[in-house]
């Protein structure tokens, strides 16, 4: 006969019983009995409202979610002949990005014969982190994936 212990409806320690005496005893307080951790050697039984346990649980989830910030990714693109003014531009978006607490993915675009002179393109990227220095970090550095450069930013903390 499986045993298990059991806790009462206030997490008082019943002790170690069969499941049928934790049943006839739930029963004649008229609540539910709940396997609470049924890994444990023995499993743990509460005494509980199993309408009241569920509400708290899915409560408590709540909780924990609305005290998560997700973070998003969020992508500019540049090309390799951009002006100083369009770079400043997009400077200010990734500003704006950063101060609401998600990543920038930075991409140079790279197109037909501008792909013989990628070296040359990497000082945008580090001229656009250079601006941005004081309100965020180079999360990962620049790095040429096919046809394109990219480089992550994330807020300063």
């Amino acid at each position: 006969m499986p045993e298990v212990r059991v806790t009462g409806a206030e997490g008082e320690q019943l002790g170690i019983m069969s499941i049928q005496e934790a049943q006839k005893l739930a029963d004649e307080a008229e609540l539910d009995l709940v396997m609470i951790a049924p890994n444990a050697k023995p499993p743990v039984c509460r005494i509980i409202d199993y309408g009241k346990f569920c509400y708290e649980q899915k409560r408590k989830e709540k909780e924990s979610k609305k005290k998560q910030k997700i973070t998003e990714t969020k992508e500019i693109r540049l090309s390799p002949n951009i002006d100083t003014n369009d770079l400043n531009t997009k400077v200010a978006a990734a500003r704006k990005f950063l101060e609401k607490g998600n990543r920038v993915k930075i991409t140079l675009r790279f197109r037909g014969r501008e792909m013989a002179h990628m070296a040359n393109s990497k000082h945008i990227l580090d001229d656009f982190a250079a601006a941005l220095s004081d309100v965020a970090v180079v999360d990962k550095a620049p790095k040429v994936e096919g046809r394109s450069m990219t480089m992550f930013l994330a807020e300063k903390k």
